[in-house]
């Protein structure tokens, strides 16, 4: 059992929970049949007849990834559902076929003590504005040509693009017309798109009530499974247009700029068939910047449904006498009812308290994970708002990212995007940054437990360098800067990823991600339950997993694979502190050392428990190979 209490995730018997996972997986973006990966356009636009059956994995396949998991222990999930893979072949049409082979995968995982909580993923709203996520009739219904999408300058799609698909272009999605226009629609249209409905339905509505009722249908699939805790409100939201102050720069919820990169403006000229000189930018040492521009669109595509534009229909612009585009409205998504809007707090969090309630209404324990963009922002929670959540926002170093290569000695830090110097820095500089969100879980959501929904690195560095060589040193030492991160900060966290079906060729299947702990074109044939794994000596390591009190120092030294754990106990707790001592580190046992009481050492089930002496407060225990 888990459950919440204060800022801490405890046991049935008053233990501190530190919990380790995975997100369960990354091809779970697209669907099975067709085929969905990004890189094959065949079928891509047949939207409402797909399937997601098999992902995360085919169910015959599940007790060894499952077993896989578990020995390494990620024991704690973050199970990715889409919105489209329930409701993909129309609005209300559920997908029971799925539904039925979630529940029996989801099912499975308790047999491997694998407790789980769901997460609807999805990335720059839809598979068809270049993500993933939402069904591409909620696009059609917002009057969105979506053939047209990708050659009008509304997303760029890998689909459409080819190969090579630029590294990490896929965000900047989110500040092109189709991915802004449908997020401001789905948290604020009756705002700034009140004219707008579908089925007599204003679109804010319509959007998140089948977005709600979706996940419903998932929460009373897997109501009475005790190992689903719980479920994420939505990944990864942005704002969209929403509190832009100048529609001829960008979009205030833009981070991110690479490739084509059009002004708010430009966007729904482009979509409209007007043709635009866009600056042009690239990732340099200090950050993005522009190197030229380009004319996009120059077939004069439209984005819109014949007779459609959303932003046009509401006097955000318009046409002057010669037909050219003119802006009225600079500021139209600045101010809503004579205020100046603030995304998070004025459209997010009532998102996620309706969303709450509804999930609560089946699952009346359900815990509610609560994200952000990463290094965008979070709401403020008051004593009205919804209770027992959770901060799960998501982390990367985005250097690394971005890069593709670990440079152990250049770090960037996220929010005050200044650089830094020195192997010892940058790992500072990990470390302050997940502190950051452990503060604003105490400082602004009411003391609540922080998990890191989403970090990891990807294996594809140095072009794919390790591939080749058979060398991971730097994919290792990247991992372990992370993770040491991670455990200097008592934070829970679930990786990204574990794709069961990631290859070196292709990675995630999606946008050339290649971000997975495991490949099957990693696999030896030694018929190791670790064959297949990646980074493993940074990524498999002892941890402190039910701590009979609070944790104060743990650290752990990946060349001597040498534990070191201090912690305060509660004097309520009877129940003993258990020490994951996984086999991959310790493979012909570990030595144990501990400050005061006894312990019992159970290799087989890759534990140590340990009971601490009552009369003495801080206890400690050291783990190193034999």
């Amino acid at each position: 059992m888990i459950q919440i209490e204060g800022d801490n995730f405890k046991d049935e018997h008053g233990r501190t929970l530190l919990l380790r996972g995975v997100n369960l997986g990354g091809s779970s973006k697209v669907p099975t049949q067709p085929n969905g990966a990004t890189w094959n356009k065949d079928g891509f636009y047949k939207h409402r007849n797909v399937s997601f059956v098999g992902r995360p994995f085919p169910l015959a396949e599940a007790d060894e990834h499952y077993r896989r998991l578990s020995a390494w222990g990620f024991t704690f999930l973050r199970f990715l559902v889409t919105w489209e893979a329930i409701e993909h072949a129309g609005p209300g049409i559920y997908d029971q076929a799925y539904l039925d082979y979630l529940y029996a995968v989801v099912k499975k995982a308790a047999d491997y003590g694998i407790s789980v909580f769901i997460d609807p993923h999805q990335d720059v709203w839809s598979r068809f504005s270049g993500g993933d996520g939402a069904p591409g009739w909620t696009l059609e219904a917002a009057g969105f040509d979506l053939p047209n999408l990708h050659a009008a300058g509304a997303a760029v799609l890998h689909q459409e693009h080819g190969d090579p698909y630029p590294r990490m272009i896929w965000p900047t999605n989110n500040n092109k017309l189709a991915a802004a226009s449908m997020w401001t629609l789905f948290f604020a249209g009756d705002d700034f798109a009140p004219r707008l409905q579908v089925e007599g339905v204003p679109i804010q509505e319509y959007l998140q009530s089948h977005y709600i009722n979706a996940i419903q249908q998932v929460a009373l699939r897997l109501r009475g499974l005790p190992h689903v805790v719980g479920y994420d409100s939505l990944n990864e939201p942005s704002q969209g247009l929403i509190g832009t102050r100048d529609l001829r720069g960008q979009a205030d919820g833009a981070v991110l700029f690479l490739g084509d990169s059009p002004t708010a403006f430009q966007s729904m000229c482009l979509g409209a068939g007007f043709p635009q000189e866009v600056g042009v930018y690239t990732l340099g040492l200090g950050g993005f910047r522009k190197t030229g521009t380009r004319l996009a669109n120059p077939g004069r595509l439209q984005a819109w449904l014949p007779g459609r534009d959303i932003w046009k229909e509401h006097g955000v612009w318009g046409e002057d006498a010669a037909g050219q585009p003119i802006l009225h409205q600079p500021d139209y998504f600045r101010q809503a009812g004579g205020r100046e809007v603030v995304f998070y707090n004025d459209y997010f969090k009532p998102f996620v308290n309706r969303y709450a309630r509804s999930i609560r209404q089946v699952a009346p324990e359900a815990i509610i994970f609560v994200e952000g963009v990463p290094d965008v922002g979070q709401p403020t929670w008051g004593p009205t708002d919804a209770d027992n959540i959770v901060n799960a926002s998501h982390w990367y170093d985005g250097a690394t990212l971005m890069r593709k290569t670990f440079m152990r000695w250049l770090g960037v830090d996220s929010q005050t995007r200044k650089m830094v110097f020195g192997p010892g820095r940058v790992r500072a500089c990990f470390q302050e940054q997940i502190a950051r969100l452990r503060r604003h879980s105490e400082e602004h959501m009411g003391r609540v437990p922080t998990l890191v929904g989403e970090t990891g690195i990807p294996f594809d560095m140095q072009n794919k360098k390790a591939y080749r060589t058979g060398n991971f040193s730097m994919q290792i030492e990247a991992l372990d800067a992370i993770m040491a991160a991670l455990e200097k900060n008592f934070v829970s966290f679930t990786l990204w990823n574990y794709a069961s079906d990631n290859s070196n060729a292709r990675g995630d299947q999606w946008n050339d991600e290649d971000l997975s702990l495991f490949s099957p074109d990693q696999m030896t044939g030694s018929g190791s339950i670790h064959d297949g794994g990646r980074a493993l000596p940074a990524a498999v390591r002892p941890y402190a997993h039910k701590v009979a009190g609070q944790p104060l120092s743990t650290s752990y030294h990946i060349r001597k694979a040498a534990l070191e754990f201090t912690f305060r106990h509660d004097e309520a707790i009877t129940a003993p502190t258990e020490i994951f001592i996984p086999s991959y580190a310790y493979p012909q046992g570990c030595r144990v050392k501990v400050s005061d009481g006894d312990y019992e050492l159970d290799l087989p089930g890759q534990a140590l428990l340990y009971r601490h002496t009552p009369g003495r407060e801080v206890h400690s225990v050291r783990v190193w190979p034999k």
